[in-house]
């Protein structure tokens, strides 16, 4: 069997297992037991597969079609400019994400605080793009900071970065230019209908158990205790918190907030900042 027969037999079995991204998918899971890049599939396509290619993948797809996410089979998600290791102990990096990491870098700043960290894909992206900047990930999690540790030794960013335990602001006694925070806002009424792939991820990173909107108080609360005068907080949501977030953001005391929308046209950050 061709790689291009592989493929396409691949597709077709993720395809009915209700899976939208079939042919992408099937690409990456044949690519792994091919032991190459994905990019580099195409020059491939005329080769015999193998057996051995033919067995890693006999192994790796049916984890895929009882919808564990693609990128704990890989252990890796491409994020705004770089790929980031990624296990279950991890909320898996989307690219509506890349929303909020966007619009920081249209500001001025030097020191940034990344409350609820997870892999480290919004802070390490962050200071991938600006040379002299210096930044804190904070996490309750220390298996969610071991994996951020980790993407930031292997992106050369460890001499720019620190990692610590703490419960949002609780160990965080410093003040940032910018805090940036993609926290838990799904509401627990809302996880029964989420997709099955979110079942593999952790909870506490997708829910407050309660009306997704616990941890913005917390967070939006405490952050002018942590921002220097004039410094930005920027938030991501869900499509349907900006008017809740918003007004948080203004019994707080921020100024010239917005709302912030991404490439599918959804309402997904919320910005503000500090009198000052």
């Amino acid at each position: 069997m061709t790689v291009a027969e592989l493929v396409r037999q691949t597709a077709e079995a993720l395809r009915k297992a209700g899976i939208d991204s079939a042919a992408r998918d099937a690409r990456e899971l044949v690519a792994m037991a091919l032991g190459d890049e994905p990019g580099r599939l195409i020059l491939r396509m005329g080769e015999s597969a193998g057996p051995d290619a033919m067995q890693v993948l006999a192994d790796i797809l049916p984890d895929r079609l009882a919808r564990k996410p693609l990128s704990h089979i890989t252990r890796r998600r491409a994020f705004w400019r770089h790929d980031f290791t990624v296990t279950p102990d991890v909320l898996d990096p989307r690219p509506e994400t890349e929303a909020l990491v966007a619009e920081a870098l249209q500001g001025s700043w030097d020191r940034v605080l990344d409350l609820g960290t997870g892999s480290g894909c919004i802070l390490l992206s962050l200071l991938a793009e600006r040379a002299a900047a210096h930044g804190l990930g904070i996490d309750l999690s220390p298996a969610s900071l071991a994996i951020a540790e980790a993407n930031g030794r292997r992106l050369g960013l460890a001499d720019r970065v620190e990692w610590r335990l703490s419960d949002w602001f609780g160990a965080v006694p410093e003040r940032f230019d910018l805090i940036v925070s993609n926290p838990p806002y799904i509401g627990v009424h809302e996880m029964g209908g989420l997709a099955p792939e979110l079942a593999h991820e952790p909870r506490m990173a997708l829910t407050d158990g309660a009306n997704g909107l616990s941890a913005y108080r917390v967070l939006i609360g405490g952050a002018a205790a942590h921002l220097v005068p004039g410094g930005r907080l920027l938030v991501e949501i869900g499509w349907r918190q900006a008017d809740s977030v918003t007004a948080l953001f203004t019994a707080a005391g921020f100024v010239r907030i917005c709302v912030l929308r991404d490439l599918d046209g959804r309402d997904r950050v919320v910005s503000g900042y500090l009198r000052g």
